[in-house]
């Protein structure tokens, strides 16, 4: 009877190889976002050379990007080429599922990992962890092994055959939505009336409808010459709209990717008229997301860039709710006074106003009376 051999396969497991490869790699973020964080990967695993990319400002998917295959003993491979986003995707994905050399059969497995390496195969190795899957030994008995491995908290026993078709299988998938080709995400800055129209209704699911295609590509954009040199009124009038989008995911429910599209607005609205109004919103976000103190900065900034009378109302009547929640009493006493001169109503005060009384108490009559009267 054949005894069976447990092989286990810690030492050759590559679980986190990508990230660990991409703190080497400078563009690796925008290589990313251009080609897909998977198809990246695929690209690594096929030794295909990324040497340029030309990046579509508002459509990444019409990017050209320049490369070539190296090492693979084809001369040809290693001429560069020139070819869109899409075509890429579907080179490296034919070169990934091309058949590779066989390994050693399961009999010939001894204690030599470099053995096992080849017999399970390195581009499995190296797919595994892309899609979740941890593999944990191989079990082999005579001339058959299977690979013991582990997804999402299950564990089940598969052939590298059946691991190969399993992987495979989610690269399929990968290929076919990623040569899909969208209509492209145009940039109109038209629609930005339109948001600030839903806005005031309150209807944020059409708004994210209407500018959520926006964020990859002005993202990318910004990073570019042209994006740094856009013209002042179409900077500002992006950033509005990037504005109204990041409100509009957190009010349903997406705070972190509100954060995210608003820190993006900011960038565009540097110190611009846009800025006050962006720097309102943040604020205001991370006040509602239970996060005072940092609210403070944002709005802070807003008070300093100066804002129109109402916004400047919101503003301080924000900064004193976020001074409160930070127990900060005299910063909230002065963010409490600005809110009242710039006309804010005794309801709007009363919150902020009946804690300061508490608070500061005998002191607070006397200052009034001193400097009110």
């Amino acid at each position: 009877m054949t005894k069976k051999r447990t092989i286990v396969l810690d030492p050759i497991r590559t679980d986190g190889w990508f990230e660990r490869l991409g703190e080497s790699i400078g563009s690796f973020q925008t290589l990313c976002e251009v080609l897909g964080e998977r198809f990246f990967a695929f690209s690594l695993i096929t030794q295909a050379r990324v040497s340029s990319l030309m990046i579509d400002r508002f459509d990444s998917d019409n990017s050209i990007v320049e490369f070539s295959f190296a090492g693979l003993g084809d001369p040809d491979d290693e001429e560069p080429e020139r070819v869109g986003v899409l075509e890429l995707r579907r080179r490296v994905t034919a070169r990934l599922l091309a058949s590779e050399p066989s390994g050693p059969p399961a009999s010939a497995l001894g204690d030599d990992l470099n053995l096992v390496q080849r017999h399970i195969g390195p581009r499995l190795l190296l797919l595994a962890p892309l899609y979740g899957y941890g593999l944990r030994q191989l079990i082999v008995e005579g001339d058959t092994s299977r690979v013991l491995i582990e997804h999402e908290n299950d564990t089940a026993e598969v052939t590298v055959d059946e691991l190969r078709k399993l992987l495979f299988s989610h690269v399929h998938d990968d290929l076919e939505q990623g040569t899909q080709r969208s209509s492209g995400t145009s940039i109109d800055l038209n629609h930005v009336a339109e948001a600030e129209r839903l806005a005031a209704l309150g209807q944020w699911e059409k708004l994210v409808e209407l500018l959520g295609a926006w964020t990859m590509p002005l993202a990318i954009y910004w990073r570019t010459p042209e994006g740094q040199a856009m013209p002042e009124t179409a900077r500002q009038r992006i950033a509005e709209g990037l504005g109204l989008l990041g409100t509009a995911c957190a009010k349903l429910g997406d705070a972190s990717q509100g954060e995210e599209v608003m820190r993006l607005a900011v960038q565009y609205a540097q110190d611009g008229s846009a800025a006050p109004a962006i720097f309102l919103q943040l604020g205001q976000m991370l006040l509602e997301a239970a996060r005072p103190g940092e609210a403070i900065g944002p709005l802070r900034r807003a008070a300093m860039l100066g804002t129109s009378s109402s916004e400047k109302l919101t503003t301080h009547l924000a900064l004193a709710q976020a001074y409160r929640a930070r127990a900060s009493r005299l910063p909230a006493l002065a963010a409490l006074v600005v809110a009242e001169q710039a006309g804010a109503s005794k309801a709007q005060l009363a919150e902020v106003s009946q804690w300061l009384e508490r608070e500061l108490g005998e002191a607070l009559l006397r200052w009034r009376k001193l400097v009110i009267g």
